[in-house]
C-alpha cells in the first residue's frame, strides 16, 4: 500500500505564542507529525536566525531527515524568508511561481515534482495575500500553471489567507480541485478560522484530513498544521490494485 501523509504548516519564523523563536519546538511539532511531505511557510532562513545558529530551513531538515527545497519570497543580504518545502521522495523538478502583485509583498509558490514509489505527484505549496484582489489574481496565475496536468496527481497547499468559506478563490480553486472540508487552524490558542487548506485531486485518494491540535503545536506557532493522507494505490484499477498486492483477481 503507498500512503504518503502531507501537509500544510506556516511556522511563523519560529516565533511561537510567547514571542520565543524556537525552531527546536517546531522541529518537535513535525515529529509529532510524521509528514513524508510538508509545506512550509514563513521560513526564515537568515543566518543564525534560530538559537542553534543555523539557517531554519537546514535546521528543521537536518532534525527530520528531509530533504529541503527553499522558495523564498524576500531576499536579504543576511538570508531569504518565505516558502520551503521538505520532503523524503526524490524530487524529479521544481519549478518556482512567481505571484507577485506589486506593490504588495512578495508571494510565490513552489511547484514540485516529486516520485512517491513510482508515482510521480505534482506538489505545490503556497502563501497567499492579505488583500481580496490581490488573492484573486494569485489563484488565477496557479490555476493557469496547473492548467491542462491530468497524467498526475496534485496537493495543492498552503496559508491562503482567505477569511470567509464564499469567496471567490476558493470557489475557483474547488471547482478545479475538488473540496476538501475547510478546517480551524488559526490562530493556534484558539483555532477560529481555516486559513490553511490541502487540495488533492483525485479527490478519491484524500483518505484523511486532520487539524494537528497538540499543547506542542499550540505553543510553537500561530498556526496549527494540517494534514492529509493519501492513499496512491486507488490511482490503479480494482484488478490492477489486487494483482499488485498478490491477492487474487477481483470477482
Amino acid at each position: 500500500m503507498r500512503r504518503c501523509r502531507v501537509a500544510s504548516y506556516n511556522v511563523h519564523q519560529c516565533v511561537g505564542g510567547d514571542g520565543r523563536r524556537a525552531p527546536a519546538r517546531v522541529a518537535d511539532v513535525l515529529r509529532e507529525v510524521a509528514p513524508d511531505i510538508v509545506g512550509l511557510q514563513e521560513v526564515d532562513s537568515r543566518a543564525g536566525s534560530d538559537v542553534a545558529g543555523s539557517e531554519q530551513l537546514d535546521y528543521l531538515a537536518g532534525a527530520l531527515g528531509l530533504h529541503p527545497i527553499a522558495g523564498p519570497t524576500i531576499l536579504r543580504h543576511d538570508g531569504h524568508y518565505g516558502n520551503a518545502l521538505l520532503t523524503r521522495h526524490p524530487v524529479i523538478d521544481v519549478r518556482h511561481l512567481d505571484l507577485t502583485v506589486y506593490p504588495r509583498e512578495p508571494r510565490a509558490a513552489i511547484d514540485a515534482d516529486l516520485d512517491v514509489g513510482g508515482t510521480p505527484l505534482r506538489f505545490v505549496a503556497t502563501h497567499l495575500g492579505l488583500l481580496p484582489g490581490e488573492r484573486r489574481l494569485q489563484v488565477r496565475r496557479l490555476l493557469e500553471a496547473l492548467a491542462g496536468t491530468r497524467d498526475r496527481p496534485i496537493v495543492l497547499c498552503g496559508d491562503i489567507n482567505e477569511w470567509f468559506a464564499v469567496g471567490r478563490p476558493l470557489r475557483w480553486l474547488e471547482a478545479r480541485l475538488g473540496r476538501l472540508p475547510g478546517l480551524r487552524t488559526f490562530p493556534s490558542f484558539r483555532p477560529l478560522f481555516a486559513l490553511d487548506r490541502i487540495w488533492i485531486r483525485p479527490l478519491a485518494l484524500a483518505q484523511r484530513l486532520v487539524v494537528h491540535d497538540t499543547p506542542a503545536a499550540r505553543a510553537a506557532s500561530d498556526h496549527l498544521p494540517l494534514v492529509a493522507e493519501l492513499d496512491l494505490d486507488l490511482l490503479w484499477p480494482p484488478r490492477l490494485r489486487a494483482s499488485r498486492s498478490g491477492a487474487g483477481p477481483c470477482p
